[in-house]
């Protein structure tokens, strides 16, 4: 195994360890970006699945705008949908930049 299998299997190991540790807060906040999807979708009318299609798209901050909410409540709650995304995409974020300072830094 040479030298960079090393350091790329150490990464691998750190991140899924790190994801396995973290796995409650992330379920949690999927959780309550499909919570806040299906409550904005019935505000507005929509289909379930229309409804958390506009909240992982809202969530990872895409926003085609195909499809938005169009009632006060639903455009707030789109917001809070919103920042709960950013906590989630930040927490990946987070589990790989710990991944790859670990597998650098590791002394073999």
């Amino acid at each position: 195994m040479g030298c960079d299998a090393i350091y790329i299997c150490t990464f691998i190991s750190v991140f899924i360890y790190d994801l396995i540790y973290l796995s409650p807060i992330l379920v949690f906040l999927l959780v309550l970006v499909c919570m806040l999807g299906v409550s904005i979708g019935r505000i507005e009318g929509w289909s379930t699945g229309s409804s958390l299609y506009h909240a992982f798209i809202n969530a990872t901050t895409v926003g085609y705008g195909d499809i938005k909410p169009e009632k006060p409540a639903s455009r707030a709650l789109a917001v809070v949908n919103a920042f709960v995304g950013l906590i989630f995409v930040g927490i990946i974020v987070g589990i790989g930049v710990h991944a790859v300072e670990t597998a650098m830094t590791a002394e073999f």
